[in-house]
């Protein structure tokens, strides 16, 4: 069974900056991608971030800048450096992986994010 834990999540003041962790654990053989992906209140659960296992990353627009991934896949862990926060980055943040062989895709609980103005 398969886990990711999140955690770095809390109230920040705009302008502030907050660092996620996310970390896997159990039965994982490969690690394919691992990201984030955010949800507002009353809104759909959008991309944030991802990265590969070749390092390769893609970002939402609204992040480029101001957001970094990264990852350790010998810890089997993704960052989120997030900097210049904003109130609209006020969300819960998912940490999202594509682990194993067959495109596996597993999800954290999730970790409040709260931007004050």
């Amino acid at each position: 069974q398969v886990q990711l834990v999140e955690s770095g999540g809390g109230l920040v003041q705009a302008g502030g900056s907050l660092r996620l962790s996310c970390a896997a654990s159990g039965r994982i053989f490969r690690v394919n991608t691992m990201g984030w992906y955010r949800q507002a209140p009353g809104k759909q659960r959008d991309l944030v971030a991802i990265i590969d296992n070749d390092g390769d990353t893609k970002y939402a627009d609204d992040v480029k800048g101001r957001f970094t991934i990264s990852n350790d896949n010998a810890k089997k862990t993704v960052y989120l450096q997030m900097n210049a926060l904003k109130p609209e980055d006020t969300a819960v943040y998912y940490c999202y992986a594509d682990l194993n062989y067959g495109g596996l895709e597993y999800w954290g609980k999730g970790t409040l994010v709260t931007v004050s103005s």
